[in-house]
């Protein structure tokens, strides 16, 4: 089948096309997400439910926004990692005895999560153009749909990718200097 029509199959509800991409095609994709995302086991059908919860959202918007400039697959990797990242102290927990993170830290998730949101505002304060903190904030930590920022900000799509990748150019100069200033 061809992206489109996984699509199509997708947004009908087809329940052949869903049961075979989700959990015949998308099995080594998905295994691959939930070793990169969780440090604990999770349940693979748990997992892709959340997902297909989220992909059906408001008439299947996520689904229906696809441009087919990558590949489906390329794509809902990249849907699927930013989602469960942000959702996975949320949505499933972890019943195992196993700790998550290294004992030997001295920092709980929580502190440290914390400790990289004040690193991260520091940069942002150092960054000069205050557009570019923007287009971050927007795009990459509130998962912004880039059309409608781009419309929001009154420019095409194809400026905001220019100017997402230059904030981030200026970010990583930023955070490299720092680096050097803090890291001795």
């Amino acid at each position: 089948m061809t992206d489109q029509e996984i699509i199509k199959g997708l947004i009908d509800r087809d329940n052949q096309v869903t049961q075979n991409f989700f959990f015949v095609k998308c099995r080594p994709l998905f295994y691959s997400v939930m070793r990169s995302v969780f440090d604990y086991e999770v349940e693979y059908d748990e997992m892709v439910n959340e997902l297909y919860v989220y992909l059906m959202e408001n008439e299947a918007s996520k689904l229906r926004n696809f441009q087919y400039r990558s590949t489906l697959f390329q794509w809902l990797k990249v849907l699927a990692i930013r989602f469960f990242i942000k959702r996975r102290a949320r949505m499933i927990e972890d019943c195992s005895q196993e700790t998550p993170y290294d004992e030997q830290s001295p920092l709980t998730v929580s502190q440290a999560d914390k400790v990289a949101e004040l690193d991260l505002e520091r940069l942002f304060e150092a960054m000069p153009t205050k557009r570019y903190v923007e287009v971050i904030r927007r795009l990459i930590l509130e998962d912004c749909e880039p059309e409608v920022l781009a419309q929001e900000m009154n420019i095409t799509t194809a400026n905001l990718y220019n100017i997402k990748r230059r904030s981030m150019a200026q970010l990583i100069r930023i955070a490299l200097n720092d680096i050097k200033e803090y890291g001795k």
